[in-house]
């Protein structure tokens, strides 16, 4: 369980909650910068991510996840990002940063996919509604559970007011809301399952930046692996092969992680290693940054050419600049994670005996 405040029945946001509000605003702001309008045109939404009907048949998964994080107008985005601040707030703190983040863009992926399977005419749809339905969900999933000490009166508040919402403000999409819910809600306990499953399996209770740090990177990884498998759903029984290699790698990765973290040292161990794996992400990403860099500095001369440091970086060697963003993609993490790392070379073997005791404490989420 993370640590958070609370004031006056309020939970003060954490830091994923403020992660995904940041990216919701810079986005919106992008959107508004092409647009010149703070009411942002449908043909533009399409351009960057919005779903529509064919978004699923033409294999354009990615939709699933990118009209999460558009909007149409500012009350579009304020409403939403008040419904994250103030549902997300005791979520992040019950579950954590990383599980908070899984519920999240399972709500939303679950809510475009309900819309569309719903959707009977054309439509366009953006907004985040699907991921703050779905955190509702998760807490109602967890009161059910009996993990979470909240009135009944919280739940018939928020749901009565999010319905009354959805249905007395023309253009919304009731079906975002209601997968998202859904979606949400069966995140949360299966999570708790696998959380219960964990310890049985597992001898450690991660710390949160380490959880965060190998969930980001398996999304990274399953990405590559993915365009290289050039895998299409609904996957074929012999595609049923590869993803279950990939699984069991992401599992061993794991599994070695709760090994080292056993150990004496083992934080210290973990922490750089993590530092090391970012690095070597950057890396295996080179094609598509070189791509990236070609593009961009192709697409805005002007700028490049009045930016110093981006002036460097486009008239120079683009394997250089990679190698220089892995190193800093090290030194970041390094920073962030200091105070772990410097924990861990401190340990004379307490820290791992007491994740291992958290563990044993803790059954399920």
């Amino acid at each position: 369980m993370s640590r958070g405040g609370n004031t006056g029945g309020f939970t003060l946001p954490h830091s994923a909650v403020y992660l995904l509000m940041t990216a919701n605003i810079v986005i919106y702001g992008l959107c508004y910068s092409r647009a010149g309008s703070v009411n942002i045109p449908g043909p533009l939404l399409f351009q960057y991510g919005a779903m529509y009907p064919a978004a699923i048949a033409r294999q354009e998964y990615w939709r699933l996840v990118a009209s999460g994080f558009l909007h149409l107008n500012l009350i579009h985005l304020a409403t939403n990002m008040f419904c994250l601040a103030l549902w997300g707030g005791p979520l992040e703190r019950r579950v954590g940063a990383a599980y908070f983040l899984i519920i999240y863009i399972c709500s939303i992926i679950g809510g475009a996919v309900v819309s569309n399977l719903a959707h009977a005419t054309p439509y366009l749809s953006v907004g985040a509604s699907g991921g703050t339905s779905g955190i509702l969900g998760a807490l109602l999933c967890l009161w059910i559970l009996g993990k979470i000490d909240v009135p009944l009166s919280f739940f018939v508040t928020n749901i009565g007011l999010n319905v009354v919402l959805t249905f007395s403000v023309t253009r919304v999409d009731w079906r975002a809301h209601l997968g998202g819910f859904a979606a949400g809600l069966i995140a949360c306990a299966i999570l708790d399952l696998i959380a219960k499953a964990n310890s049985v399996v597992l001898r450690c209770k991660f710390p949160e930046f380490v959880k965060v740090n190998l969930l980001l990177l398996a999304c990274i990884a399953g990405l590559i692996w993915w365009r290289s498998q050039a895998i299409a759903l609904p996957a074929s029984p012999a595609a049923a092969v590869p993803i279950l290699e990939f699984a069991v790698t992401c599992l061993i990765v794991v599994k070695l992680a709760d090994v080292a973290l056993a150990l004496k040292h083992g934080l210290a161990i973990v922490g750089i290693a993590l530092c090391a794996l970012n690095a070597a992400v950057v890396l295996l990403c080179s094609d598509a940054l070189r791509s990236t860099l070609t593009s961009g500095c192709a697409a805005y001369p002007g700028f490049a050419a009045t930016d110093g440091l981006v002036s460097a970086v486009c008239a120079g060697d683009p394997g250089l600049t990679i190698m220089i963003a892995a190193a800093a993609a090290f030194a970041l993490t390094a920073l962030l994670y200091s105070h772990e790392i410097y924990r861990g070379v401190s340990d004379v073997g307490f820290i791992g005996t007491s994740l291992t005791a958290e563990r044993r404490r803790h059954s399920g989420i």
